[in-house]
């Protein structure tokens, strides 16, 4: 009998990407609106923004976001009070899914959060054009891209759509996050960030730089990590500093001002007490622990059983 090979559907498909951005605007921004062929869709991160679609007049505050159809002509405007930041992508959709969000404004969730941070972080390294350019009307790829960056906007984009689509279809009834979702969703996003830390040890992070580049609120970034692994995120990235420099200093192949300055420290000094303050150990005094550790290992090979 021979295999049959079952053919995929697919709910959305984005064969082409338009524009990117996450922008921080003044209070004072306006944009007196313009319309276009493909799918546009604005997301607030933080602030307030007033939004005209056609001839409607909707108030977005974080965490909201409006889907603009092709063809429909719409403007941005702060309210002169908050600084708002924004996403705005903009997409050639044809599936006839994409109706739903026709006058539709959605609220995200952590899943859709954690997407549109993976979506802007793979842009930052797929594209050369600056994604902080509001005004950018064509993308110019960067041809030593990490492999699979473009594809991964793309199925991104993708699932951040079905996301919402599944959650906007549902019964009211299952709208409602079952602990179990809610904890898996906590993973992701745990997990996510771990990933974004552990390529960024060599910079001095702050706790709003973190928060803005994940698109998560502080008192909630915070609450996620006490709660996976009882301590505030900025400890737990000091630890993980230190973790690879215990790595670096059993690899030998750095002293400690080469290690203290390759994770951003700004000094030995400050190095060598964050060091002892979380190991119990300085630096020194590990090295000599590990070199001793070598040397009983060495010297337990020719002892006769």
């Amino acid at each position: 009998m021979e295999f049959y090979k079952y053919p995929l559907t697919s709910l959305f498909e984005i064969p082409q990407i338009v524009t990117i951005h996450y922008f921080e605007y003044g209070k004072d921004f306006t944009f007196q609106g313009e319309s276009h062929d493909f799918w546009e869709f604005l997301c607030v991160d933080k602030g307030e923004i007033t939004v005209t679609a056609d001839e409607k007049t909707h108030t977005l505050g974080k965490g909201k976001i409006i889907f603009h159809k092709p063809g429909q002509f719409h403007s941005v405007t702060a309210n002169g009070v908050i600084a708002p930041n924004l996403v705005v992508i903009s997409f050639v959709c044809s599936s006839p899914a994409m109706s739903f969000f026709e006058d539709n404004i959605l609220c995200l969730g952590e899943t859709e959060r954690s997407l549109l941070a993976t979506i802007l972080a793979e842009a930052a390294d797929a594209f050369l054009t600056p994604l902080n350019n509001p005004y950018t009307r064509q993308l110019s790829g960067n041809p030593e891209q990490l492999p699979g960056a473009e594809q991964l906007i793309r199925l991104s984009l993708e699932y951040f759509l079905i996301s919402l689509y599944r959650k906007g279809t549902r019964s009211a009834p299952n709208l409602k996050l079952t602990k179990s979702t809610k904890l898996k969703q906590d993973d992701e996003t745990f997990r996510h960030i771990h990933t974004y830390m552990e390529g960024r040890l060599s910079q001095p992070l702050t706790l709003e730089q973190i928060c803005h580049d994940n698109m998560i609120g502080i008192s909630q970034l915070q609450k996620l990590f006490r709660n996976k692994c009882n301590s505030g995120i900025m400890e737990y990235f000091s630890c993980m500093k230190i973790r690879r420099a215990k790595e670096m200093i059993r690899e030998q192949n750095m002293n400690f001002t080469q290690i203290a300055d390759s994770l951003g420290y700004t000094s030995i000094h400050y190095f060598s007490r964050q060091f002892k303050k979380i190991t119990g150990m300085t630096p020194s005094e590990y090295s000599l622990s590990i070199q001793m550790l070598s040397e009983n290992g060495k010297s337990s090979e020719f002892q006769t059983f």
